[in-house]
């Protein structure tokens, strides 16, 4: 409880304070909006806003469960093959440290639009599942995996009741990290969609309200935008709690 109650209580001080400086100063919406009137625009523009968070979200999930997918699969694929991992692994490094932002302009070109900004927030979730799984798949015990030598499993045996118990921690783990770096790849592409004239996401709204000079409702989709990453890394946080809750040490830890 007192995790919850500290973090709302310095949000509520924070907020009103914010709220006090803006009136006190009387600093104009189009400076610094107050919270009270960033509230007000979320409510008279919820229909747009709205639509936008919605259709930010269906990208978000596409390229979250594109990323999950390709890189369980692919880590499995390292781990029974040294020499596929050796071959491709540096190349999704490169994948990962090549700035999202630049990429962005080039898959808009070659690439429908929907298309691309999912591309894009598959780019920045593939690399944390990849790599924390593959990191569990190699962080088996070596007592245990002698013991299964011993009783002659199979390489699938191996897999299924020793490496993947092992790793779905880290599975787990890299999901929530993934969660979150693809909302950021979605928001990313629909600004890089903005500025070429096309895009509905609330990465958009907020260009287009930087445009406008409606601070307030770029206020109120960053709002909106920071509670749905919010949301996304509870949801694979309780996900994860569940999963480990009966078994693993990060979730006894948190019974007790």
């Amino acid at each position: 409880m007192l995790r919850i109650l500290l973090p709302v209580t310095v949000a509520a001080c924070g907020t009103g304070l914010w709220e006090w400086v803006v009136r006190h100063f009387a600093i104009p919406p189009y400076v610094l909006p107050a919270p009270s009137a960033i509230f007000a625009t979320l409510i008279s523009d919820w229909d747009v806003l709205f639509q936008s968070l919605l259709t930010t979200l269906l990208t978000t999930l596409e390229g979250f469960v594109a990323a999950a997918l390709g890189g369980i699969a692919l880590a499995l694929i390292f781990n029974l093959s040294k020499l596929v991992e050796v071959s491709l692994f540096p190349y999704a490094v490169i994948l990962q440290v090549t700035p999202v932002i630049a990429i962005a302009p080039l898959l808009l070109i070659y690439l429908p639009q929907q298309t691309a900004v999912v591309v894009c927030a598959w780019i920045v979730g593939f690399f944390p599942v990849l790599s924390n799984t593959t990191l569990g798949l190699n962080s088996v015990d070596r007592n245990l995996a002698g013991l299964f030598q011993l009783y002659r499993a199979s390489r699938w045996q191996t897999l299924r009741y020793l490496k993947l118990p092992t790793a779905l921690p880290y599975i787990l783990g890299g999901l929530r990290i993934a969660g979150g770096l693809s909302l950021i790849g979605a928001v990313v592409a629909e600004i890089a969609a903005g500025t070429a004239g096309a895009g509905s996401g609330l990465a958009y709204r907020i260009a287009e309200s930087g445009y406008r000079l409606n601070i307030p409702r770029m206020f109120a989709a960053l709002f909106l935008l920071s509670l749905a990453g919010i949301v996304i890394y509870a949801l694979l946080a309780l996900v994860s709690h569940l999963a480990l809750r009966r078994w693993h040490e990060s979730a006894l830890g948190k019974e007790s």
